[in-house]
């Protein structure tokens, strides 16, 4: 099979796997005890620290570890909210609000709408036909209460960009903290810390493993916990390392960065190949998103006369892609975002992602495009 759904999640790499496999053979400790396996284990934890933090460029006391993007969002979402609203700050001049866009992760929506049903307020700003928010449309949406606004890196879907640098500008010279979920872009694209207060990572995005993530606090801010217990993580996430993990986590960053720059150029290299190759063989295929700010290896197109769902099933033993449907209940249903976008029903529905990973090969993306264009061709004659 040739596996084209790295934003799903992505293969362990060997050095990843064996960095884990040494930690499960040799450090057992308890990162917390002071004896010689704890004090093995707390320098392993520190070394990753230090990786992660190299390859965002933070400081490693800036970063702490979680169990994956899903909390780590939660953890400066809702960690942010109550903060604020425990010291007053948040109810000052109303019941606190919250920015964020109509095409986040669930992790992100999901947790703003919660803290809406506890009281919070919330303002959800579209995107344009490209995918991409406007740092002017955030900007006329705070309000005096405003407390956070959470603004993507890069949408999981069409690979789109977002400009959270200039987002970064207007949350600072406002006063309101900014924090920006950025598991699709770690790993594939540069990535810097000092464009948000907190920033997502999760390792199972660029080739560590599932179950383990960080979150980049900047220095002197402070969301409360959301999980109670001893002192791990400083107390900002209680519970005993997963050691392995953020071994495997660390060293995935220590790779990322020292790769980073052939990733991109092969990953851009590749996605340019594929669209070529579709675009020749299928008429009317359309571009989702950006065509130039976004992921060098996510690719989301419309396949005229297909529907996307039907399209993954048909491939399924040979190619690994992702649909532009959801299914709830056994009902297919047009993506969110790509709605958001201001595609129609159909569109969304005969969309396709393709996200490329760095052991893809030319010979991989040929055989793809043939395969695609193939199954897209055999729908439409049964139109």
């Amino acid at each position: 099979m040739i596996y084209l759904d790295c934003n799903a999640t992505t293969p362990v790499d060997p050095e990843v796997s064996e960095a884990m496999y040494a930690c499960l053979r040799e450090v057992f400790g308890n990162p917390s005890s002071s004896h010689l396996p704890g004090q093995r284990a707390r320098a392993q934890v520190e070394e990753a620290r230090a990786h992660v933090a190299g390859l965002i460029g933070c400081e490693p006391e800036e970063v702490f570890f979680t169990s994956g993007g899903t909390e780590s969002n939660n953890l400066a979402i809702t960690g942010t909210a109550l903060r604020l609203a425990i010291t007053g700050t948040a109810l000052r001049h109303g019941k606190g609000h919250i920015i964020t866009s109509g095409i986040e992760h669930p992790s992100v929506m999901n947790t703003v709408k919660h803290l809406q049903g506890i009281g919070f307020n919330a303002s959800f700003v579209g995107v344009d036909s490209h995918c991409r928010v406007s740092p002017d449309e955030i900007s006329s949406a705070i309000r005096e209460d405003t407390v956070l606004i959470t603004i993507m890196h890069s949408n999981n879907e069409t690979g789109t960009l977002q400009p959270v640098g200039e987002i970064a500008q207007v949350a600072r010279s406002r006063g309101v903290a900014f924090h920006t979920d950025a598991a699709q872009s770690v790993g594939k694209v540069e990535v810097s810390a000092s464009h948000a207060d907190m920033m997502t990572i999760a390792g199972h995005k660029f080739y560590g493993p599932k179950g383990v993530g960080a979150l980049y606090i900047k220095r002197g801010f402070n969301p409360t916990p959301i999980i109670f217990g001893a002192g791990h993580e400083r107390g900002m996430r209680p519970g005993t390392e997963n050691v392995p993990g953020i071994a495997g986590l660390g060293k995935a960053a220590e790779i990322a960065k020292r790769d980073l720059q052939a990733r991109i150029e092969s990953a851009m290299k590749l996605r340019a190949l594929l669209l070529e190759g579709l675009k020749k063989s299928i008429s009317g295929v359309g571009l989702n998103g950006h065509p130039l700010f976004t992921l060098p290896g996510t690719l989301n197109v419309v396949l005229p006369g297909t529907n996307s769902a039907a399209v993954v099933n048909a491939l399924g033993t040979k190619l690994a892609v992702s649909a532009g449907s959801a299914c709830h209940e056994g009902v297919n249903t047009p993506s969110a975002v790509l709605k958001a976008m201001g595609l129609g029903d159909a569109e969304a529905m005969a969309s396709i992602r393709i996200s490329i990973g760095k052991d893809n090969t030319e010979e991989d993306i040929r055989a793809a495009a043939k395969m695609l264009s193939e199954t897209a061709a055999q729908m439409a004659r049964k139109q």
